[in-house]
């Protein structure tokens, strides 16, 4: 009993909650955000906490709207400025083509035979402040270029580009879904960064030898002369007219990557002086433009002053109110998610099913990677897989002593599980790609993406032993 609850009776409501959540989402046109927050008040009605807001001995506010609105707040409170800041910056990078020169840039500094591992490592940088989906968009023009000037198949150049994408889209902040995890995890953002960019090469670095040795063969498609992507007898690639792709109009690789620079190079400085206890003189203020909410508004600063110039007055904020736009569902998707862990936090049901877990031998880190993998499957979006997963399990990961930081982890590599046909990536990879038949649409995609989660899944689970 906590807060006078009964564990079993909230677990019964959490479990009704969920069905219903996965029922609004996949059977009704009731908006992911309004379904959270439906499944938030009928996991507390039907485990028992109180209707009206009431005042406990400690002076505490006890209740079902109390816990909404302090979860959903207080998450927000933490990543809802860095979501409007990334999602702007990625706009500014979109509009200005600043994603076109990261690509023509790692073209030339991998050089000939590794146009795979290009693309890859352009999908990577480039969907850490841009969604994967505008991101593919942008630069699959770039893959089916290299593949009409190299002869190589653009099936293979083009998945590996998605999947540098969709790696850092489901892992790295300030992408929208991975922050919004930190938020209802309560962990540091930097911190969080900077293991995720490490977990994430090797998940690159597996996607790339899919498309290499399996995909470019398999589905040999290249651009006709009219633009179309055909299917052709096997050939072996030619580097005559290799990089001689138009580069009119991007900005300097330096101004183009500045941007992405700043932010890292600044959090990376406030994680690590602030780990060693460096915390006076010059580096106090360091430690505080590492913040992420200043370092990446200095970074969008950057963007905007240096990118920008490119862009009039008005098409600078037109471009900027656009990105905007898109930023609002996310936050309240993610404060919805927040409202959930509230409520599962407050009526002590986290502790509840921590304790119970502790006793047995599977360990605690697989419950959100369950649960984000069953969600991904079931509804198509990584970040409601991710969030609802980050909502369920945190306040059980935190109870029982584990680290915050590997369960944030877990429910991000949860996401990416078999991206099919209920996810909107999905059909923007394969229909750009012009892969129409369904068995090769998941042999294209579907494998690709499990790829990753697989080496996702191993990665958790070998620091589990050590963290």
């Amino acid at each position: 009993m906590v807060n006078g609850l009964s564990g079993q009776r909230m677990l019964i409501g959490l479990a009704i909650g969920i069905i219903v959540l996965i029922f609004l989402v996949l059977k009704t046109k009731v908006q992911a955000f309004l379904a959270l927050i439906i499944c938030t008040i009928i996991v507390g009605v039907v485990g028992g906490m109180p209707l009206v807001n009431i005042t406990l001995e400690d002076g505490k506010t006890f209740g079902i709207i109390n816990s909404i609105t302090t979860g959903f707040g207080g998450t927000l409170g933490s990543i809802g400025i860095i979501i409007g800041f990334g999602v702007m910056m990625g706009q500014i990078f979109e509009a200005t083509g600043a994603a076109k020169r990261m690509a023509h840039t790692f073209l030339r500094l991998f050089g000939k035979k590794r146009e795979e591992e290009a693309l890859a490592l352009t999908g990577f940088l480039v969907s850490i402040p841009i969604f994967c989906d505008s991101g593919f968009v942008v630069l699959a023009p770039i893959a089916k270029a290299i593949s009409k000037f190299t002869k190589k198949s653009v099936i293979g150049l083009g998945v590996a580009l998605a999947a540098g994408l969709v790696i850092t889209h489901s892992l790295v902040p300030p992408t929208p879904g991975p922050l919004g995890v930190c938020g209802i995890f309560g962990i540091d953002v930097g911190r969080f960064i900077l293991l995720s960019i490490v977990l994430a090469l090797p998940m690159t670095v597996a996607c790339i030898a899919y498309t290499r040795l399996f995909l470019s063969k398999k589905y040999y498609q290249i651009p006709n002369e009219e633009g179309e992507i055909v299917t052709m007898p096997y050939q072996e690639p030619d580097y005559t007219n290799a990089f001689s792709m138009e580069e009119k109009g991007m900005p300097g690789t330096l101004e183009a990557f500045m941007p992405l620079i700043v932010p890292i190079v600044l959090i990376l400085i406030n994680t690590v002086a602030s780990a060693f206890g460096m915390t006076s003189g010059f580096m106090e203020v360091l430690i505080f433009l590492g913040q992420p909410i200043v370092a990446v508004g200095l970074g969008l600063l950057v963007a905007i002053f240096t990118l920008g110039r490119s862009l009039d007055r008005h098409e600078a904020l037109a471009e900027m109110e656009k990105g905007m736009m898109s930023a609002g569902i996310i936050m309240l998707v993610t404060g919805g998610g927040g409202a959930l862990g509230q409520i599962i936090k407050d009526s002590g049901l986290g502790t509840f099913m921590a304790e119970g877990l502790v006793k047995t031998a599977i360990p605690i880190v697989v419950l959100p990677l369950l649960i984000s993998t069953a969600m991904r499957f079931i509804q198509g979006s990584g970040t409601v897989a991710m969030t609802t997963a980050a909502s369920i399990s945190a306040p059980i990961i935190i109870a029982s002593g584990a680290s915050p930081l590997l369960g944030a982890v877990a429910c991000c590599v949860g996401s990416l599980f078999f991206g099919y046909f209920n996810d909107s990536y999905f059909w923007v990879v394969n229909r750009t790609l012009g892969v129409k038949e369904a068995k090769d649409q998941l042999i294209t995609w579907s494998v690709t993406s499990t790829i990753a989660w697989a080496v996702g899944v191993v990665e958790v689970l070998v620091l589990n032993i050590f963290m």
